[in-house]
């Protein structure tokens, strides 16, 4: 790291709001995101392969968690540190994220949808892990809430504008892997450049997946309103076994759920190297 590089990165640590306490909430959180992210994107290769016994979701990342060695505490360690990720997120609209554009408008209010995302999917896992979860897979909750939407005065429209919203954050997702925006969060100054190199295809081939998973999602709300029928709404399992039934068959699945799975890697090495 040159004199330069090393001033660069103090300054930007040391803008970072929070100190230590949010480096340890938003570490802890991007480690359990990524277990999330490894087990679907496995479970969803199982499913290419024919050897689906398990829903490629949540409900199904936990199931299988619970199955492994000391799994009960493992589902309980992926809940906790889900909460430390809405901490962190919530911190960052309170405070401002890192970074010298982190305290402005539009940051805090992503960060705020961002910390309501959180605590429900907190919520969801903790209650799993307490033994009182709905019981109810991700597309049967995905049916479910757009059938009660679609029955509000206006419910097609919210419904369209929902779809629309997460089709486009995708997009958006998958965008801004391609042109590695995620570098500017890194601190990895002094990093061996191969290091360096294998973060960056982990970030690009893994936000790609995931950024069309969403908009694939997204695309399959907007054409349930356009049906106003909420069977056509599908949850993450059937929306990943809907690349199967494209004409590229189940290797498209295989190249999606092998980039999931690089995501959660990705987020590992975020809890490395992310700047907090």
């Amino acid at each position: 790291m040159t004199s330069g590089e090393a001033t660069r990165e103090g300054a930007r640590t040391a803008a970072a709001p929070g100190g230590m306490g949010r480096e340890v909430v938003a570490r802890s959180g991007l480690l359990a995101r990524g277990v999330l992210y490894v087990l679907v994107g496995v479970l969803a290769i199982r499913v290419a392969f024919g050897e689906g016994g398990k829903e490629a979701d949540r409900e199904g990342a936990l199931q299988e968690l619970t199955e492994k060695p000391f799994g009960g505490f493992l589902v309980w360690a992926v809940g906790i540190g889900l909460v430390c990720m809405m901490l962190w997120r919530l911190s960052e609209a309170v405070f401002g994220a890192a970074g010298p554009d982190g305290r402005k408008a539009g940051k805090r209010l992503a960060a705020v949808a961002r910390t309501v995302f959180y605590a429900v999917v907190a919520f969801s896992v903790l209650s799993f892990a307490a033994g009182s979860g709905s019981g109810r897979s991700g597309d049967e909750q995905s049916r479910d809430v757009t059938a009660k939407v679609l029955d509000l005065p206006g419910g097609p429209w919210w419904v369209a504008a929902a779809g629309a919203a997460i089709a486009i954050g995708g997009i958006v997702i998958a965008v801004q892997a391609a042109r590695r925006t995620f570098r500017k969060d890194l601190a990895m100054y002094g990093t061996p450049a191969g290091v360096r190199k294998a973060v960056e295809f982990l970030g690009v081939t893994g936000g790609v997946a995931r950024g069309a998973v969403f908009a694939a999602a997204g695309a399959f709300v907007v054409y349930a309103a356009v049906r106003y029928d909420p069977a056509e709404a599908k949850g993450l399992d059937d929306t990943l076994r809907a690349f199967a039934q494209t004409p590229a068959g189940p290797w498209l699945l295989v190249l999606v759920a092998a980039g999931l799975v690089l995501f959660g890697l990705f987020c590992w090495a975020l809890a490395c190297w992310r700047r907090v």
